[in-house]
């Protein structure tokens, strides 16, 4: 039933490994992702930040790149602003060293809850400015803006109440809004 090691040929060995290289080539085949089906860029997620200590909110999104692009191509955002100015523009070069990358507002005020603000993403192409993607999406906060302090909470390495903060100040409760 079983040959013994002897009269195994060289022929023999050859065939069964160029069989063997065949099969998995086609199993990778098979089962690979086409780059040209995925898009240049995937948003994977977005969201408000309220930072209570530093008197600062804003908003941002994570952005990883899918395609191979140019080397200091930019990712281009705006940012809808709450207050009702015009929209704040934001960018970030993508370097060989990431895929993934985060931008967000500067600080805001008059954020309102459950009310969505538009972002519009773009990635250009470094060299001749061609846009390769584009796509607008909505952010709503869960909060409202009124949480946070009319000044930071506290100043210095020590944490120390701010002097500046008005006396009385308290947040207003997170379910009022």
């Amino acid at each position: 039933m079983f040959r013994r090691l002897d009269q195994i040929s060289v022929r023999q060995v050859l065939l069964t490994g160029i069989g063997l290289v065949a099969i998995l080539l086609a199993i990778g085949l098979a089962t690979r992702e086409n780059v040209a089906d995925k898009p240049y860029l995937t948003i994977a997620g977005s969201g408000f930040i309220f930072n209570y200590r530093v008197a600062d909110a804003y908003y941002g999104f994570t952005a990883i790149v899918e395609k191979p692009v140019r080397n200091y191509s930019r990712i281009e955002a705006s940012f809808e602003d709450p207050a009702g100015g015009p929209p704040f523009l934001v960018s970030a070069k993508l370097t060989p060293r990431s895929k993934r990358y985060g931008l967000r507002s500067p600080p805001l005020s008059g954020i309102e809850k459950d009310k969505p603000y538009r972002v519009t993403v773009r990635l250009v192409q470094n060299g001749d400015g061609a846009v390769l993607f584009e796509d607008a999406f909505t952010v709503a906060s869960q909060i409202s803006g009124a949480v946070v302090p009319p000044a930071p909470l506290t100043i210095g390495p020590g944490y120390a109440r701010n002097p500046d903060l008005p006396d009385g100040w308290k947040a207003p409760a997170a379910g009022r809004d």
